[in-house]
């Protein structure tokens, strides 16, 4: 654990939230193997003193947004390392210590290892295996069976805690027979794409039942599949929430819609899954960026009107999609490793866990010694988005820069 939860730390003694700021957020991206990269951002911001008011997550995202809402502030981080530690083992042969020049060849390995015999406390490959019969004849309608998760999760999240409700948290789903994209709340919502629920194991699940390799979860007598077909970041559900109020919100991806043109077949199909799966975090961004600034540009205009027409139905009608407040974004993408491949999300090995873990922890620590999102809003600001990480690379020699931005 030494290596992946570091010594305690006392806080950086800056504030955490702007007076503009009423909640704080955390948007979770599904990414498999990847997510370990999640857990170090959030020791960073854990370490810093920031208070997560809501967390939300798609697939692993869903995981380890659980386990920070389903647990007091305290034993969070040892928990996370937990669940992390548990499904990076090996039961059966202890990892050797890989040089650089190997790196690669093990992940390739790993990744073989994963898809033969699952990961402990996450999943494991059915028996016998539907393959050796036609997909059409095989009763089973997955690869691996994710009991071994579900006991993870009673294990290490505090349902009762979450059903509280001291953290908000939102897991995105999708319902397999309607493909309806839908997300699992402990909180009250008048949204039709939102359902409150009393928490358990099985909303976590579903969240990251990803197909064929994970069953579909029933909930209600109805069916469901990982997020991530649809939408595989839940930053446009917290834009969308009402009432709105003054957010910041720290977006965690895990993979990178930029990267560099492929030189081989694995490039390909590595640049491939990054592209499909980044949700385009800036792109997507913009559009509600532009009807929140709209939201509150509408509000400022009805208030300019003669009070005569400020009950005027249109008015009040109006007035129910208008905004007065400031939504900061802070991006954080992971950026892969070059030991790295199109494996990468089920490369569960030990040292990968770590190198991510790792990686998270120190970008969040970049990222929070520039906090632009603490600075009073200026008239007419609504959104504001902070990409700390390219600022940062931004203000190297251009010598020193080695990889996107």
């Amino acid at each position: 654990m030494a290596k992946v939860v570091s010594e305690r730390g006392r806080g950086t003694g800056m504030p955490t939230r702007g007076a503009h700021h009423r909640r704080v957020a955390l948007a979770l991206q599904g990414g498999g193997a990847l997510g370990a990269y999640q857990a170090g951002v959030y020791e960073s911001l854990h370490r810093a003193g920031y208070a997560i008011d809501w967390v939300s997550g798609v697939s692993i995202g869903a995981i380890n947004a659980a386990i920070i809402a389903g647990n007091a502030p305290h034993r969070r981080l040892d928990r996370l390392a937990r669940f992390w530690q548990l499904v990076s083992s090996n039961p059966a042969w202890i990892e050797p210590p890989v040089p650089d020049a190997l790196r690669d060849w093990f992940a390739e390995y790993s990744s073989a290892l994963t898809v033969v015999a699952g990961r402990p406390g996450f999943f494991e490959p059915r028996v016998p295996p539907p393959w050796l019969l036609p997909p059409r004849y095989a009763a089973v309608t997955s690869y691996y069976d994710t009991a071994p998760l579900r006991a993870t999760l009673e294990e290490l999240i505090d349902f009762d805690r979450i059903n509280r409700g001291e953290v908000r948290i939102s897991v995105g789903a999708v319902e397999v027979e309607t493909g309806n994209y839908l997300y699992f709340a402990n909180y009250p919502t008048g949204r039709s794409d939102t359902v409150e629920v009393r928490f358990g194991p099985e909303h976590v699940m579903a969240s990251g039942a990803l197909p064929p390799g994970f069953p579909p979860v029933e909930i209600g007598g109805r069916w469901y599949w990982d997020g991530g077909i649809v939408s595989n970041t839940p930053l446009n559900h917290l834009l969308a929430e009402r009432p709105r109020t003054g957010t910041l919100a720290f977006q965690v991806d895990l993979f990178s819609a930029r990267g560099p043109r492929p030189a081989n077949l694995a490039d390909v199909m590595e640049r491939q899954k990054d592209i499909s799966y980044s949700s385009r975090t800036r792109e997507m961004t913009k559009v509600p960026a532009k009807m929140h600034d709209l939201r509150c540009a509408v509000g400022e205009v009805l208030a300019m009107l003669p009070r005569s027409r400020q009950d005027h139905p249109a008015v009040r009608r109006l007035r129910k999609l208008t905004a007065s407040c400031v939504y900061d974004i802070v991006h954080l993408i992971y950026r892969s490793k070059y030991d790295e491949s199109h494996s990468k999300d089920y490369e569960f090995s030990l040292a990968s866990m770590e190198t991510r873990w790792t990686a998270g922890r120190e970008d969040a620590r970049t990222a929070l010694a520039r906090p632009d999102w603490l600075k009073p809003p200026v008239p007419g600001e609504s959104v504001r988005v902070h990409d700390p990480l390219r600022d940062a690379q931004a203000a190297l020699p251009q010598a020193a820069i080695g990889r996107e931005s």
